[in-house]
């Protein structure tokens, strides 16, 4: 196993090479205010079985877990995803691994809804087939946290009495994005975790060591540089592998990079949805007077995940003049389930996934210090019945970024801290730059819940009891008087009522 602890500050915070402390089997840390990753590297042998043997029917496996809490991010930890659990995959040889359900659903818990991965996941709408490196299919649902992680890794990955490794699981609860990749060419599983700060916020202060691990554990702390070229990202800092060397050693280096801030840092945007929302939610995406591409030949892009109780139309989203009312340029892909008369119930894959251009005003129509926005409709099914008459549903803020093109030649496979498969990226050429803009949610959580109106299923059952005993009593009151009616028939017929109608006469 393979360990790399990457800590980023700010270049303005000030950071002495005297707080770090260089020990035999360890490395001291002191009153350091930055960001932190660590990036565990497994052997597949590593892993439980049962683990591993899902993993051996995958030719390709990426996890990706986005918290729905606001974070700053920090280059170059910049990319980003829709709150909640993306996994994308590759089978082997075009089949589907029967026990990536089962093994899904144990890590990270029950509201993974999936049993056979050929009738949830999704094939994602790549342009071209260029562009290999995507992976085949797609899954996402909303999961808050990741305490069932954590219990697994905890009870499946640690020994029993290795309470260092159950210390280290503990704090996924606290990342504010988790990656999970695996490949069968490398047959390494890897595990990063991004935090912004230490759980109870402040500096970190800590002892990282291997005394008790055979691990290999490189420990970076980096600052931002100046870059010479706008592509690339370029960090300083100190490098130390524990065990190894007996003092931090100085490093300065540079790569290109596919994801990076916007150049202006009122660069954000925000999302609401407009009320009333009914059963057509619309949601709205609002963008600062001073939001401007990069360069000239960049698109604004939004990327939804939707879980499958909505979904966009795209005959509505193809309306031209719908379009270019609502500030949108077109839909450049979209994957997953649309059908638009299905209820939530008859809908077997996860949802639907779009990527839209949007189409800015000119500067000429913006108003100095007025925002502009962009409404994206969305439609709810019909959900099942439930207590009380409501259903929440949560809508994911969707991600914002410019794309754009970069020199032809580019490697972007030489960043050690690139991230690829996160859902929209294999829908852009491989040397495609993306500038991200930041969600502004005032420290409030980038989900919005919708209260959707269903059947009340208590008032349900409590009036099908009258309503059951009403259609008993209809019912048998129809009969008796069907049956009395059959009587007099039958009766005058066969003559048998002439006497007593005599009798009645005299």
């Amino acid at each position: 196993m393979r360990e790399r602890i990457t800590f980023v500050h700010e270049p303005d915070d000030t950071f002495d090479p005297e707080q770090l402390l260089v020990q035999k089997d360890g490395l001291r840390i002191k009153h350091l205010k930055a960001a932190r990753e660590d990036r565990l590297t497994f052997s597949l042998y590593d892993l439980p079985q049962e683990l591993w043997r899902a993993l051996k029917q995958c030719h390709e496996l990426h996890i990706r877990w986005v918290s729905s809490e606001p974070f700053p991010s920090i280059s170059p930890f910049v990319s980003t995803a829709s709150p909640g659990l993306h996994i994308l995959f590759t089978p082997q040889n075009e089949r589907f691994p029967n026990s990536l359900c089962q093994i899904l659903s144990k890590i990270f818990g029950s509201r993974i809804d999936c049993i056979l991965p050929e009738d949830v996941f999704t094939r994602p709408a790549v342009l071209s087939e260029r562009f290999a490196s995507s992976a085949a299919l797609q899954y996402y649902e909303f999961l808050p946290t990741l305490k069932d992680l954590v219990t697994y890794v905890q009870q499946k990955i640690c020994y029993a009495a290795n309470e260092p490794c159950k210390a280290k699981a503990a704090t996924l609860r606290f990342a504010d994005y988790l990656d999970i990749d695996y490949d069968a060419i490398s047959q390494t599983f890897i595990l990063s975790a991004f935090r912004h700060a230490p759980p109870e916020g402040g500096l970190w202060d800590e002892h990282i060591d291997n005394a008790e691990s055979s691990a290999k554990i490189e420990v970076g702390v980096l600052a931002s540089e100046k870059a010479t070229q706008p592509e690339e990202v370029s960090l300083g800092g100190f490098l130390t592998v524990i065990g190894e060397d007996k003092k931090p050693n100085p490093t300065l280096f540079s790569f290109p990079s596919r994801h990076h801030h916007t150049f202006s840092p009122c660069s954000n945007y925000s999302a609401a949805l407009m009320h009333p929302t009914g059963l057509h939610p619309t949601l709205r995406l609002a963008f600062p007077s001073s939001a401007y591409p990069p360069s000239p030949d960049c698109a604004l892009h939004t990327y939804f995940t939707l879980t499958s109780s909505l979904f966009p139309d795209k005959h509505q989203l193809s309306s031209p003049n719908f379009l270019a009312s609502n500030n949108l340029h077109s839909i450049r892909s979209l994957s997953g389930d649309t059908d638009l008369e299905a209820p939530d119930w008859a809908v077997s894959k996860w949802g639907s996934a779009l990527l839209l251009e949007l189409a800015p005003p000119s500067p000429m129509k913006k108003n100095a210090g007025e925002r502009w926005h962009a409404d994206i409709p969305l439609h709810l099914r019909y959900l099942p019945p439930a207590s009380g008459g409501q259903s929440s549903v949560s809508v994911p803020w969707p991600i914002v970024f410019w794309a754009c093109p970069s020199d032809e030649g580019t490697k972007m496979n030489t960043n050690p801290f690139d991230r690829v498969n996160l859902g929209y990226d294999g829908l852009f050429g491989p040397r495609t730059i993306f500038y991200h803009l930041q969600a502004a949610s005032k420290g409030k959580p980038l989900v919005k819940e919708l209260q959707v109106p269903v059947l009340d299923l208590q008032g349900h059952l409590k009036g099908m009891k009258w309503v059951e005993s009403g259609t008993v009593a209809v019912v048998l009151l129809g009969f008796i008087w069907v049956c009395w009616k059959l009587v007099g028939v039958v009766g005058r017929d066969s003559g048998w009522l002439r006497p007593i109608a005599r009798k009645k006469i005299e």
